[in-house]
């Protein structure tokens, strides 16, 4: 189905994000393997695309997303939220962990794929420590993260109820919290949101955040070497071709 949208002439190549609302990576996808044919049909359409993901499975397909990098451009983002065992097995049980999800991020990048994360979402009192976010990044950025995002949790429509059911069994005691915060809105207020993002970009102050320093000390290394090995794959298919 992908590969006929892809074809419509009515289509004109569109940069296209995979797991921007529901995870692609889930456990059944280790049974069914339908992303191996999703990357094959952008390989072929030369269409840009992105993915985001909780799950280290993405790597299976690694083989594919270079093939989609020699002829489009391609990057991948992994969502890690929190490295604190209880807050990561209470608020998104078996889901893979964390710190496998931080090592992927830096076979990607060793491999040429450009992979960054997303600490999100950010829950006030649950996964907010600043020392615990700034972890995240010294460990982000090891693993040669190339960006960083983050945002604050949502609670819209019936996933409100779910969370606040959630909620009461798990921290009673920030119950009322969450009722002042959200008030009659899904989103946090405006100062909350600014706080949690602050944690992403000047955890310490002032000045930029250490994976900040990292990340802009990298990018341009890591972005030569995938550019390299993009070239060296394509020689080497142009090789093959002229010889059978």
């Amino acid at each position: 189905m992908l590969a006929a949208e892809l074809r419509r002439p009515s289509w004109t190549g569109e940069h296209v994000a995979m797991g921007t609302n529901t995870d692609p990576y889930q456990w059944v996808e280790g049974r069914y393997k339908l992303m191996r044919g999703i990357w094959a049909a952008l390989r072929d359409a030369r269409n840009p695309c992105s993915v985001l993901t909780k799950s280290p499975l993405l790597l299976r397909d690694l083989d594919l997303m270079l093939q989609v990098a020699e002829v489009a451009e391609i990057s991948a983002s992994l969502s890690v939220p929190t490295i604190d065992e209880r807050a990561w097995r209470a608020t998104e049980p078996h889901t893979p962990n964390p710190r496998a999800r931080l090592e992927a991020v830096g076979e990607l990048n060793r491999a040429g794929i450009p992979c960054g994360i997303l600490v999100a979402p950010l829950m006030p009192g649950i996964n907010d420590d600043p020392r615990q976010v700034e972890e995240i990044l010294t460990l982000a950025a090891e693993a040669g993260a190339t960006s960083v995002g983050g945002q604050g949790l949502f609670l819209r429509g019936e996933t409100r109820g779910v969370f606040m059911d959630w909620l009461r069994s798990y921290r009673p005691d920030l119950v009322d919290h969450y009722e002042e915060l959200y008030g009659t809105s899904g989103y946090l207020p405006a100062r909350e949101q600014e706080r949690l993002r602050g944690m992403l970009v000047h955890p310490d102050g002032p000045r930029p955040s250490a994976f900040r320093l990292r990340v802009q000390e990298r990018r341009a290394h890591q972005a030569e070497q995938a550019r390299q090995a993009i070239a060296a794959a394509r020689r080497s298919r142009t090789v093959q071709e002229a010889l059978f």
